[in-house]
């Protein structure tokens, strides 16, 4: 959330600051609240708007100044090397602004009744008392150089992290899109292993089969851009397989779908649930005779889902550990949902079921896209 929040100041800040006319707003609104700010002891003591005016005039000279003074620094370099000559070339301009500034504001307190146009003539100008003016305004000079070494190194910092944020985005997504890609060959070379198995004992099963393998390649290829799918999509995706796997087993497999309407159109990760059954059905039901029953449930708990793939065969053997015993299958479907959700909002579980079998259990952030982002998702998916 804070990250979200804090691309959202960058961005609106972008914004602002992306015309002149954004800049020019901003600054008059700062010089303008400064003047107020320095006027209030003055107001205070009952010098109405004789302090206003000394205080607008002092400030909006600055105003007029700065951009020079912005101008004059982006031109010089910035690297930590040339600090020195970055240092002394703003020396010797900040004498020439501090000069520029207290024509500007005498020219500013003429013009507001605070102070003569005689005040410009080159023998008062540069009378003795000018001197404690010139020394405090250099100051005030320098002050707004520091502002913008700091503004500029903040700059520097937004941009290296964003730079790093990019970089971070995709080494993630190619890590995704590299474990997906590992999964699409192991599913087709698993279903086609299955129909050749039925190719001489039925040939009608078979072609079935086929069918069903053609629509689950279809919706492969659909979904192969997108990493995370509501969960009824990914149930469609699901429905090819469990028909090849009907097919193959008969009557010996049954399969039970236990959907909460509140959580189908949660996002989940794409082409998850598909190795975790076929897991359940290689290892944990066709080894047996009467075969078995895969229970897929999914379910609202509190602020996330909890998705389970339960079977009641041969459940797991002797010494089974998730990090050393585990296929391809449930190996890399564990690692996508780390890498999809790297804050610890997630977890991926493998037990015995205390009645025999296995289960699969996976808790995710619930996350469910409002009506017109569903929508919008089937137009692109239609």
């Amino acid at each position: 959330m804070s990250k979200s929040l804090h691309g959202m100041d960058r961005l609106t800040l972008s914004r602002l600051t992306g015309t002149w006319v954004g800049r020019s707003v901003l600054a008059a609104l700062f010089w303008t609240l400064l003047s107020l700010f320095f006027s209030l002891p003055g107001l205070a003591m009952g010098k109405g708007l004789t302090a206003l005016r000394w205080e607008f005039s002092w400030c909006w000279s600055w105003g007029l100044i700065t951009p020079f003074i912005v101008a004059f620094d982006r031109r010089l370099p910035f690297s930590g090397k040339q600090l020195a000559r970055r240092s002394l070339a703003h020396l010797f301009a900040s004498l020439l602004f501090t000069t520029a500034y207290l024509y500007v504001n005498t020219a500013a307190n003429a013009a507001l009744g605070i102070g003569s146009w005689n005040a410009l003539q080159t023998s008062k100008f540069f009378a003795l008392g000018m001197l404690d003016k010139f020394l405090w305004n250099w100051f005030m000079c320098w002050v707004i150089v520091a502002a913008l070494q700091a503004y500029r190194y903040y700059e520097r910092y937004l941009s290296s992290e964003l730079r790093l944020e990019r970089m971070e985005r995709s080494l993630t997504e190619a890590r995704l899109n590299s474990l997906r890609m590992q999964l699409d060959p192991h599913f087709l070379f698993n279903a086609l292993n299955t129909i050749s198995s039925q190719v001489e004992r039925d040939p009608k099963l078979t072609r079935r089969m086929i069918e069903h393998l053609g629509d689950l390649l279809r919706r492969s290829i659909e979904t192969k851009d997108r990493q995370e799918i509501p969960l009824a999509e990914e149930m469609e995706f699901l429905g090819p397989y469990l028909e090849i796997q009907k097919i193959r087993f008969g009557e010996k497999l049954r399969i039970e779908l236990q959907i909460e309407p509140e959580v189908q159109y949660a996002t989940v990760p794409s082409l998850f649930l598909q190795p975790l059954v076929e897991n359940a059905i290689r290892h944990g039901i066709s080894s047996r005779a009467s075969g078995g029953t895969v229970i897929v449930s999914a379910r609202k708990l509190d602020d996330q889902i909890e998705i389970r793939v339960q079977d009641d065969g041969v459940g797991l053997p002797p010494g089974w550990t998730l990090e050393s015993s585990s296929g391809l299958g449930l190996s890399v479907t564990q690692e996508r949902i780390k890498n999809l959700h790297p804050n610890g909002e997630s977890s991926f579980a493998v037990r015995p079921r205390g009645n025999g079998g296995a289960e699969v259990d996976i808790f995710l952030p619930l996350r469910v896209p409002d009506q017109r982002d569903r929508e919008g998702d089937a137009n692109d998916h239609a």
